[in-house]
């Protein structure tokens, strides 16, 4: 009966969920919310036909999470076609290390007033600093032609800061004696910021570029190699993943760089095969999009995969297209996973001014300083500081932590601070997304017309 019934949920939920996707996108509702209570539905306070414990299964949050993740990365990385020579790469930058940084000194600030002994206060920042690339989809860019400042600067930092908070993780579990930092620091230093995060972009770059030349070549000299789109994603993912950790470097970073990279080349491609036939972007966009969504007797998908204008561009969609469904798939599990541990938290270890806290003044502190200087107008300074979604990834920074061998007092303490965390961003921003954006949007269109970046 176990197995019927978790038939009848997981089928329920995936068909209530693709019969209701459009009119969601109207209501001050998201998706994770509804995950979220069919996940605490089927846990142990009502249904119990799961039952998951954040400290005793991390092992299995851990994998999860992890497979999720960077499904979500490769995926932000194809969206952002913006050359990585021009200016808009500054926002995020400055969001996902300076602002990323000071987000982590600040939460461990608040943790050490927690009563939290350093090394897990530091734990705890580096937990909670980096926005979530899975739950934050609806602030992201729409498309690759997408040139909202805004949203070019929250998914990027999506991108890139659940990279770059990996360095803070192993400082904290250093300072607690279950990582070696070297006598005064120089080993964390030189082996986990400086190399396993330059290594780990490089590693997923070299291959994310090879990978676009080889299937690219492959295709328009020979005609070989078409087909299978997803399999090429699903194997640069696991490529640059497993290339990165066996070099001991970052293997999020690594799938992002990767899917950065294979943008980088279709965008160059694109671009000199337009000019030498010197046919406009938007005839080739429709091609492809037509070839993508139509059957096969209207549109010949195979023609244009292979047709040198048009291959690049059908590659990088066709892997987008991709990876955004298994990543919407990994969201349901990651979610409804979510909700069921939530009976194990211990609510009397969590203390209700950090969140707030954490929201309303540690992240719009830390964009503010790290955005100083900027031409950001101040709206969108709002949306930034605002849209610091924590989800997934904190999930498995967590999870991760546990499996070093943290104390399981101070674990049962991080898990009440994280999921409570967790789950208050699902449900605030959440609700207030849709009229955020929208309002936003609007906006926008208004100031600017031509879609061009600037508000």
């Amino acid at each position: 009966m176990e197995v019927a019934a978790w038939g009848l949920v997981v089928g329920g939920l995936l068909v209530l969920m693709a019969l209701s996707s459009s009119s969601l996108k109207d209501l001050p509702l998201s998706t994770a919310m509804i995950y979220l209570l069919v996940g605490l539905a089927i846990g142990p306070l009502w249904l119990e036909l799961a039952r998951i414990d954040p400290v005793a299964d991390a092992k299995l949050v851990e994998h999860l999470t992890e497979f999720v993740v960077v499904v979500s990365l490769f995926s932000v990385g194809l969206k952002l076609s913006v050359e990585l020579d021009d200016r808009r790469w500054l926002l995020p930058l400055r969001l996902a290390v300076g602002s990323m940084v000071l987000t982590v000194g600040l939460i461990a600030l608040a943790g050490v007033a927690l009563g939290l002994p350093l090394g897990a206060a530091v734990l705890l920042g580096a937990i909670l600093a980096p926005t979530d690339p899975v739950l934050a989809s609806d602030v992201q860019v729409a498309n690759p032609e997408d040139r909202s400042r805004l949203r070019f600067a929250l998914t990027g930092e999506g991108g890139l800061n659940d990279g770059t908070a990996f360095p803070f993780v192993m400082l904290g579990l250093g300072l607690l004696g279950l990582h070696p930092l070297g006598e005064w620091g120089e080993r964390w230093f030189l082996v986990d910021v400086v190399w396993a995060v330059c290594g780990g972009l490089a590693v997923g770059g070299a291959l994310g570029t090879l990978m676009a030349r080889l299937v690219l070549y492959l295709r328009m000299r020979h005609a070989y190699a078409v087909g299978y789109d997803d399999f090429l994603a699903l194997g640069l993912i696991a490529l640059s993943y497993g290339a990165a950790l066996l070099v001991t470097t970052y293997g999020f970073l690594a799938v992002f760089a990767a899917g950065v990279a294979l943008r980088q080349v279709e965008r160059r491609e694109t671009t000199a095969s337009r000019h030498e036939s010197d046919v406009p972007s938007p005839g080739s966009d429709t091609l492809i999009e037509r070839a993508l969504s139509t059957p096969k007797p209207l549109v010949e998908a195979d023609q244009v995969a292979t047709d040198p204008m048009h291959a690049p561009a059908f590659m990088a969609h066709a892997m987008l297209g991709s990876t955004e469904r298994i990543e919407r798939i990994g969201e349901v599990a990651a979610v409804v996973l979510l909700g069921t541990m939530l009976w194990a938290v211990d609510w009397s270890l969590v203390t209700w001014w950090f969140v707030p806290l954490l929201f309303l003044g540690i992240r719009p502190l830390a964009v503010a300083i790290g955005l100083a200087g900027s031409r950001v107008a101040r709206p969108q300074r709002r949306l930034m500081a605002w849209f610091g979604v924590r989800g997934i990834g904190s999930l498995y920074y967590l999870s991760y932590a546990m499996g070093h061998g943290l104390d399981p007092a101070l674990a049962n303490t991080l898990v009440a601070l994280t999921l409570t965390a967790i789950v208050a961003s699902i449900v605030a921003h959440g609700v207030s997304v849709t009229p955020l954006m929208k309002r936003y949007d609007r906006i926008r269109r208004r100031r600017n017309p031509s879609g061009q970046d600037g508000v």
